[in-house]
């Protein structure tokens, strides 16, 4: 499977303050990548670089084989994005806007303003002035002018904002519609890790201007990581019965009340049982698998205590 984006030590300094360092993420022809970071991670400074909006201070980035240059106008005629927040002229309709932007790009297939409105659901609002749109109608609008084209690449930055969550599962479905049926591969950035679980190939998580790892979807779940969740009154006097009582040191205090237990062979009937010989109130105790999310906070957490200590 080609490469069709990859960054190599992408770095972006701005008045004194470094936003991101020494990026190199590689986006797979095809897939669906899941570029995820809490806010202010960096994911839109290097989805700015990697759409020639800002120029890395360091670093190079490659677009379908070819080095980004300030003038790789080719390049980036097969490409299409949404970064922050889409902008409408807001006096003019749905499809007049749609239309326009057929205009500016010089394309013209027949029917694809009307294919675009009725894959985002706003073929009864097409005629409606842009202004009296909601959030989310905008934010549908916008997907809609990026997707009229069937570009090679897309690349969105937060999609479902202002969705519901009936918006954000048609917005999944269409995503993967369009990998799948159309060919179009996509990188998607979010916050909100149950959006892009479920579609995407690979994810990349970035923390404090860094990507921290990235690791194919089917890797995770084979991984399969099961745990045991531990909810008590008391995490310091849990903690000392599971390290002493038991000889567990596979651990990890989550927070003021619950705890994770990684060690393979840890029983629930045991550690219940010492638990409750030594007066340790529990809440609940059970089985789990690691999630996106649970990796993702791992990630992140370990990132974030090494910069306090």
């Amino acid at each position: 499977m080609s490469i069709l984006v990859q960054t190599n030590d992408l770095t972006k300094t701005i008045g004194g303050k470094e936003l991101v360092c020494d990026v190199n993420l590689h986006l797979k022809k095809g897939e669906i990548y899941g570029f995820l970071g809490p806010n202010g991670a960096g994911k839109t400074t290097v989805m700015k670089m990697i759409t020639n909006l800002w120029k890395p201070t360091k670093g190079t980035i490659e677009l379908f084989g070819e080095t980004l240059e300030k003038d790789s106008y080719e390049v980036l005629k097969r490409m299409r994005s949404i970064i922050e927040f889409p902008v409408f002229y807001e006096h003019m309709s749905g499809r007049e806007n749609l239309q326009l932007h057929c205009e500016y790009l010089g394309y013209y297939e027949k029917g694809c303003v009307e294919n675009a409105l009725e894959m985002l659901s706003l073929s009864d609002a097409a005629d409606k002035p842009v202004k009296k749109y909601s959030l989310g109608m905008k934010q549908r609008l916008g997907i809609a002018r990026e997707v009229l084209s069937r570009p090679e690449l897309l690349i969105l930055d937060e999609p479902t904002n202002g969705l519901d969550p009936s918006g954000m599962k048609q917005i999944r479905d269409l995503f993967k519609m369009l990998c799948k049926e159309y060919g179009i591969t996509m990188m998607i950035s979010t916050h909100i890790l149950s959006e892009i679980e479920g579609i995407a190939d690979t994810v990349g998580v970035i923390n404090r201007g860094r990507l921290k790892e990235e690791i194919s979807m089917k890797e995770i779940r084979e991984r399969n990581l099961s745990y045991i969740e531990l909810s008590v009154k008391n995490t310091k006097k849990a903690a000392y019965i599971l390290t002493e009582g038991l000889g567990l040191d596979n651990f990890r205090i989550m927070d003021e009340r619950n705890i994770r237990i990684y060690e393979a062979g840890a029983a629930v009937g045991e550690i219940t049982k010492a638990l409750a010989v030594q007066g340790a109130e529990i809440d609940f105790i059970g089985k789990k698998t690691e999630t996106l999310e649970d990796y993702f906070l791992k990630i992140t957490r370990e990132e974030d205590e090494k910069c306090l200590n």
